[in-house]
């Protein structure tokens, strides 16, 4: 079975798969000097699986180690991690390459795989990615603003008596308590810049594109927007697997 990890700027994420099924799936907090006997300890009695084979996508180069050695000293398995030079079928205009988080450029491949061109990628984690693929296969550009949690704490951080806020969805726009006042501010802010980006987007490029939505807020922000029409929780462990099987048969 293969085992793919996504080490995100909040979460770890874990997916198992057995060939194209993701059979198995968990998350952890993002821990930055993490060991592998640490992830081994939570993770052991929860990650029972025989595991043969294991990718990685990370954009948190802290925990890097930590992950390697868990996989290998538990299952005896060298995990490949993915880089922004590998083969994805795309002509990536992204200047310098090095510098286009690894993540994005996995979803984005797993989004064309999955639904086919042109299609736009939003991304909506500790930041906003929203990735552009024209027709032609050309990743032509994207756009990178702080995500939801990210603007609760630093509003929280640059102010002296505002708290951090849960996201969370008041019934209307106005309200009367601060953290509710926060509440509605970030999420239906949110949700104004999100369908605006994705309208300029759209009339920049001059196409239809579909338009996917991954990450921890993407359901809520499809649900409360015009412009996405697929939401996809597994995008990125679904673009690992499928790359993983592209290095196997190159």
């Amino acid at each position: 079975m293969l085992l793919a990890v996504d080490i995100g700027n909040t979460a770890i994420k874990f997916g198992v798969f057995d060939a194209d099924s993701l059979i198995f799936k968990l998350s952890i907090p993002t821990v930055r000097d993490l060991t592998g006997d640490g992830l081994a300890y939570v993770l052991r009695p929860r990650l029972t699986q025989h595991i043969t084979a294991a990718i990685v996508s990370s954009v948190v180069p802290e925990a890097d180690q930590a992950v390697r050695d868990f996989i290998r000293s538990q299952y005896n398995v060298h995990a490949v991690f993915v880089a922004n030079d590998w083969d994805f079928g795309l002509k990536i205009n992204y200047e310098p390459l090095a510098e286009a988080g690894t993540d994005r450029i996995t979803n984005t491949f797993s989004a064309v795989e999955k639904y086919g061109v042109p299609v736009i990628v939003c991304s909506f984690g500790t930041a906003l990615a929203i990735d552009v693929v024209d027709p032609n296969r050309t990743l032509v550009g994207g756009v990178i603003a702080p995500g939801m949690q990210t603007l609760s704490a630093a509003l929280q951080s640059t102010t002296s008596k505002l708290p951090r806020v849960e996201i969370s969805k008041p019934e209307k726009v106005l309200q009367r308590t601060t953290i509710e006042s926060i509440q509605s501010g970030i999420v239906y802010g949110y949700f104004g810049l999100v369908e605006e980006l994705l309208t300029k987007i759209k009339r920049e490029i001059a196409d239809e594109p579909k338009v996917v939505a991954t990450g921890g807020f993407a359901r809520l922000i499809a649900e409360n927007t015009t412009q996405i029409t697929i939401i996809d929780e597994n995008l990125l462990l679904d673009g690992l697997r499928m790359l993983h099987a592209k290095t196997q048969t190159a």
